[in-house]
């Protein structure tokens, strides 16, 4: 039977008091993103293989369709504090950020050692060990003054969650809010930019879990959030940047005597009224978020969508709101000639949140945004997993960025030895060749291209029909 999470507003009450008031809800503690940047996700395998960051370049493709911007994946899945330091000229600082976003410590804080007689002694251990690679990061990202530093606190692992056949490591994620305080002490003691997943993301697992012991953002393995989860993180990484309350577009207007109350981010011209119809011309300066409904990513069984059932987007960020006074009865919603719904008089008094509704010709003009910069992030994987060779598999043998015929002869004496290596056999074979990568680059700078084209919004035609 499907779970309702959303029917439990005591629940989401208590848990909007806790996070919307408490650390997470103050205001603008990232800046927000600018013409020209280029943002670069340092990260593990939850940046790596995620949605979070592509999520967050959606609203602002979407919602700034005149933005000049470049978001840049620089995850590599299993890498720790001490394995970044290692990539940073040749995989993070080669991207040249105007804008590093910097995540670790899941991999840092261990596994399997938190169930074991020495726990407490191994979390000192791999604390102090992140703890010093971390000064070897620190000390590289001072060398960049003109780049803006956002240090960010790991999604949790979650302990409490009820899986079946999947035994928690008792006191991990403690280990890794240790580490999470020392990045926030960076970040204090150098002037940079803070944010933390963990605390507000712990607060939803534990607060759902009241309903649903068995509920998590974390993924079925304690770890990888699923595609809720990772709208979840964009959510909150949109509100530390103070997006909340802004809104897609607003119109107010009043039928009785035929003017326009108030307007936010769009305009309004050619407005007429008959006995049984009214009609304007609408334009907006921006689109509706669309939101994914089918499960993306390897191993992935949640959408993108499954997140308005945890986090309040839709009512804080999501916002296209037609509100018409001055009517009687029931009135159709045509938007471009195609029925949109119908809607009593009071409806429209109150507002109708265009963004809600899939079928208008703004929304489905956000969805082939959506499917265009999904095609973009698959492409993106392709040149992740070929950082995954270069950094974990050829660095350490000297072979770094070689692609020569000992890299391959290499790479196969080891490759039945490793799955995750063996897996990725085919995709080297190809990457290898610079014009290959080159090929892959010009799709993704094609795909660029045709999202700034699609973003523009264009002049609507809307009419409200009485119904007799």
């Amino acid at each position: 039977m499907k779970k309702n999470y959303s029917i439990s507003w005591c629940l989401v009450i208590s848990f909007t008091a806790l996070f919307f008031y408490g650390s997470v809800g103050k205001a603008q503690q990232i800046t927000p993103f600018k013409q020209g940047d280029r943002v670069v996700f340092l990260g593990n395998s939850i940046t790596d293989g995620g949605h979070y960051h592509a999520y967050i370049w959606l609203y602002y493709m979407t919602r700034f369709p005149n933005m000049n911007l470049m978001f840049l994946n620089a995850g590599i899945g299993g890498d720790k504090a001490s394995d970044m330091v290692k990539r940073l000229d040749g995989d993070v600082f080669s991207k040249k950020p105007t804008v590093l976003v910097s995540t670790f410590g899941m991999n840092d804080s261990g596994y399997f050692e938190y169930n074991g007689s020495e726990a407490e002694k191994f979390a000192d251990e791999k604390v102090k060990e992140s703890h010093e690679a971390f000064k070897q990061m620190e000390r590289r990202f001072k060398e960049l003054p003109k780049t803006r530093i956002v240090l960010v606190g790991s999604s949790p692992y979650d302990e409490t969650a009820v899986i079946a056949g999947n035994t928690p490591f008792k006191n991990k994620n403690k280990a890794m809010l240790r580490i999470v305080d020392f990045q926030k002490q960076s970040a204090q003691a150098n002037k940079w930019e803070f944010f933390d997943y963990n605390t507000p993301i712990t607060a939803i697992n534990k607060q759902f879990q009241q309903i649903d012991p068995g509920f998590t953002i974390s993924g079925n393995d304690r770890i990888h959030p699923d595609n809720d989860g990772h709208m979840v993180m964009a959510y909150l990484f949109l509100k530390a940047q103070g997006w909340a309350g802004q809104k897609v577009a607003a119109m107010s207007l009043d039928v009785s005597n035929m003017k326009i109350s108030d307007l936010e981010n769009c305009k309004i011209s050619n407005l007429k009224k008959n006995v049984n119809e009214v009609s304007f011309d609408y334009l907006a300066g921006s689109l509706p978020y669309p939101l994914d409904t089918v499960a993306r990513g390897w191993g992935s069984k949640k959408s993108q969508f499954k997140a308005t059932e945890i986090v309040p987007f839709m009512e804080e960020m999501n916002q296209e709101l037609l509100t018409v006074n001055g009517l009687e009865g029931k009135y159709k919603l045509l938007i471009d000639g195609e029925f949109i719904g119908t809607w009593s008089a009071d409806d429209y008094k109150k507002g109708i949140n265009l963004a809600d509704l899939n079928q208008t010709p703004q929304y489905q003009q956000a969805l082939r945004i959506m499917h265009l910069n999904e095609e973009r992030w698959e492409v993106e994987r392709r040149f992740r997993d070929y950082a995954w060779v270069q950094y974990n598999f050829f660095q350490p043998k000297g072979l770094l960025d070689a692609n020569n015929r000992k890299a391959i002869e290499v790479f196969d004496q080891y490759k039945d030895k490793d799955g995750w290596l063996n897996a990725k056999r085919d995709l080297y074979s190809k990457a290898m060749f610079p014009e290959v990568r080159k090929a892959w680059q010009g799709e993704m700078d094609l795909l660029l291209d045709l999202i700034k084209e699609t973003a523009k919004p264009l002049k609507r035609k809307v009419i409200l029909v009485k119904v007799s």
